[in-house]
């Protein structure tokens, strides 16, 4: 008379023919999430009436052994189409049923639950948001979290805020000292929120405009003005040292020659004076700023020009013909 209720239950479990529509959770070792596929697979079991297959309070009798090979059947097929291909390799063995497959895959993601513990928690405390955004600084953080409680680690929620502020940058500190001191301490959602309104203010606050104006009182401009008058200085001795090797062409072609007073048959001797060149400088204001700063370069000072040289007039008295000496 007892299996008389299991015989004439509901046939909808055979109804279903992509269980991922119902459970969208697909289970991998990588991931870390067994607790939240279990949860979902427990769930979608105990709707469907199949739940026993599970915690293996439902054994098979003489009477109800086709039934409930079928239904066992059906929630083996449930889980080899939610978790990955390598585990199912690794769970997969012949003539096992359903609590078989779910007691192996329990066995496998708690064991070496003390090592993959600390792994994680080293990664959360280490783990900073760099050019993340808030948004995906956030869902690692609780990535973490989720997997740490899957090994039987849990993260209080006070932790988690205090190791999303440890992970911060400098463009939050001021947000950082306001979630710090905030009282009552701040939840991780709560926190989140706020991390995401100072993101989007940072976002639309216009960046300041460099300027590159120099002025004449700018270091560069100050270098530049003694470069200038170095290489005035220098085109200065190079034009002198020229005008005087040509000073001294021209009075060589002026002493040649013969006769009495250099008037002979000599090139270029019409003077008895020599000729000398005016240096090539201005008289006028100079090209560059005057120097008022202790160290800087001191304007040229140059001598005075020289005069054309001007024979002296001869003081002798000439013969008339009156008699020597009278005039």
């Amino acid at each position: 008379m007892a299996a008389t209720p299991f015989l004439n239950s509901s046939e909808k479990p055979f109804g279903i023919s992509q269980i991922r529509a119902y459970i969208p959770i697909v289970l991998n070792l990588d991931k870390m999430n067994y607790d939240v596929w279990r949860e979902i697979f427990e769930t979608h079991c105990l709707s469907f009436g199949v739940l026993d297959h599970l915690d293996g309070s439902s054994v098979s009798t003489p009477e109800t052994e086709k039934t409930w090979k079928e239904r066992d059947g059906l929630v083996k097929m449930w889980i080899y189409g939610t978790i990955t291909d390598s585990l199912v390799e690794t769970i997969l063995t012949p003539k096992s049923t359903a609590r078989d497959l779910w007691c192996a895959l329990e066995n496998l993601f708690r064991d070496n639950k003390e090592n993959r513990a600390l792994q994680l928690e080293n990664e959360l405390r280490t783990i900073t948001i760099g050019d993340l955004s808030v948004q995906e600084y956030c869902r690692k953080l609780k990535s973490l979290s989720d997997l740490l409680a899957n090994v039987d680690s849990p993260v209080t929620d006070r932790q988690l805020v205090m190791h999303c502020l440890n992970g911060l940058n400098d463009k939050f500190d001021g947000i950082h000292n306001v979630i710090r001191h905030r009282s009552p301490f701040p939840s991780f959602h709560t926190a989140r929120s706020m991390l995401l309104a100072e993101e989007e203010r940072l976002t639309k606050q216009p960046k300041p405009a460099v300027s590159h104006t120099e002025t004449t009182s700018s270091p560069n401009a100050l270098f530049a003005d003694s470069n200038t008058a170095d290489s005035q200085s220098r085109n200065y001795t190079s034009n002198n040292n020229n005008n005087k090797g040509n000073n001294n062409r021209n009075n060589r072609n002026n002493n040649r020659g013969g006769g009495r007073g250099n008037r002979g048959r000599g090139r270029n001797n019409n003077s008895g004076f020599q000729n000398y060149g005016y240096p090539p400088w201005s008289f006028g204001q100079p090209q560059w700023p005057y120097s008022y700063f202790p160290g800087a370069p001191q304007m040229m000072q140059f001598p005075a020009p020289v005069a054309p040289f001007t024979p002296p007039q001869s003081t002798q008295r000439q013969n008339s013909i009156l008699g020597p000496g009278n005039n």
